[in-house]
């Protein structure tokens, strides 16, 4: 017997980072199998593209892929909004196929208040003038996180809990959480200059729902997070907006995920089993 999902009006998700080691692909997959969306926007980072490489894609990886044209059959709307690690797909901007479409932002009404939704790259200096020290910084990154698994193993066989080295070094350091804050006041801004009532962003995996105030007025600022540190994702239900956090979802936890393939599949198999979901989807 199948079990009951969670219908949902709007889900926001960000920064999966398929592709690369520090991606939660089956903690994902689990919270996906528990909800039923009419609306999935995926915020950009879906695929790291800067990192992509043939020697890691493992099946759970491709399992997000398939669940995600399994949800455009059910009659769910998937809009893919590009980031920086996925923005070879900037050049798709407009295309659409059935109830798919690839976007740099999206405006949506809801309940007759206007959500802006956009990666966030663009607020991105370093983005903007050295791509270069961008890519080196994904790649330590990866790095750190790879040594954060082994830490975190360690940390297990005696007995101690989970700790994520990226988020004490980014919460240890003055710069970083300046960065975080220029972020979000710079997205609040803009968005009340153009009277959003929210603003939907990802790209610093900082999940956040908070309330801005300037001299022209507030708005409510709203990052989904990611799936390699927090695991968290957005969600609109009865005319609001809240936090989705997988580590306070038992439900989600509890699904069971099939590992029984564990071949890791080179890129021709990777862009054949892509293209080959997409052409049936209906």
């Amino acid at each position: 017997m199948k079990e009951e999902k969670r219908p949902v009006e709007v889900v926001v998700i960000s920064d999966i980072h398929l592709g690369t080691y520090g991606c939660h692909a089956e903690d994902l997959l689990r919270y996906l199998k528990t909800i039923q969306p009419k609306k999935l926007i995926l915020n950009g980072d879906i695929i790291d593209m800067w990192q992509f490489s043939k020697r890691y894609w493992p099946a759970s990886h491709m399992q997000i892929v398939k669940h995600i044209t399994g949800l455009l059959s059910k009659g769910t709307e998937v809009v893919y909004i590009t980031g920086n690690h996925d923005e070879m797909l900037r050049k798709f901007v407009g295309f659409k196929l059935g109830a798919f479409s690839i976007e740099n932002k999206v405006v949506l009404d809801l309940d007759g208040k206007k959500s802006w939704i956009f990666h966030g790259d663009v607020f991105d200096v370093t983005m903007k003038h050295s791509k270069w020290l961008a890519k080196l910084g994904a790649i330590g990154y990866d790095t750190l996180i790879l040594l954060n698994t082994f830490v975190n193993f360690v940390s297990r066989l005696i007995g101690k809990g989970k700790i994520s080295l990226s988020k004490k070094i980014k919460d240890g350091v003055k710069s970083a959480i300046k960065f975080i804050d220029d972020f979000e006041h710079t997205a609040a801004d803009i968005a009340i200059g153009n009277q959003y009532d929210f603003v939907v962003c990802g790209h610093i995996h900082h999940p956040q729902m908070r309330k801005v105030q300037n001299e022209k007025g507030s708005v409510m600022y709203l990052n989904s997070g990611d799936w390699v540190e927090n695991l968290t994702a957005l969600e609109y239900n009865n005319k609001s907006w809240r936090l989705y956090n997988f580590v306070d979802d038992p439900v989600a936890m509890a699904v069971k995920v099939n590992k029984k393939s564990k071949r890791a599949l080179n890129t021709d198999d990777i862009f054949r089993d892509m293209v080959n979901d997409f052409l049936i989807v209906k």
